[in-house]
């Protein structure tokens, strides 16, 4: 079952991934994220953890399974029965104009029906986070008052 989400964001595509793929800060301009914790030290890499935290959900363990620096990361959370993938893409549509694509895969027999039972919640924060990182990224960019 898939999920998915977009938002463009009036920011260049680099300054998108930097606050985007700095993922511990999530917390910060996202409400759908209570936590994020580095379990292999914080840079996005193939093979490294990240346990996260969000509201009405157990702490999950999510591990980086395929990353292209400045335009997409995947990241894979397994359990029996189901396995969640959850796709981050960055693309840019020109010099300060950039869409974000975020797209929860859930498989397997358990995946696919605790994906049907969240459905509501999962497009929610995906919402709350694609919403969080626009404002995020907009406000950095934003000159002066």
């Amino acid at each position: 079952m898939i999920t998915d989400d977009s938002v463009e964001v009036a920011a260049s595509a680099a300054t998108v991934w930097a606050v985007y793929a700095d993922v511990e800060r999530w917390p910060e301009w996202t409400a759908s994220i209570t936590r994020v914790e580095a379990l292999d030290g914080p840079e996005l890499a193939v093979g490294k953890r990240f346990a996260i935290k969000q509201p009405r959900l157990p702490r999950l363990v999510w591990e980086v399974s395929a990353l292209e620096p400045g335009a997409s990361w995947t990241w894979r959370q397994g359990a029996p029965g189901g396995l969640t993938l959850a796709v981050h893409e960055v693309v840019p549509l020109d010099a300060e104009r950039t869409l974000v694509r975020q797209r929860i895969d859930q498989r397997g027999p358990v995946g696919t029906l605790v994906g049907v039972l969240m459905r509501g919640l999962t497009r929610r924060y995906l919402a709350m986070e694609a919403a969080g990182l626009k404002a995020r990224c907009e406000h950095r960019v934003a000159p002066p008052a």
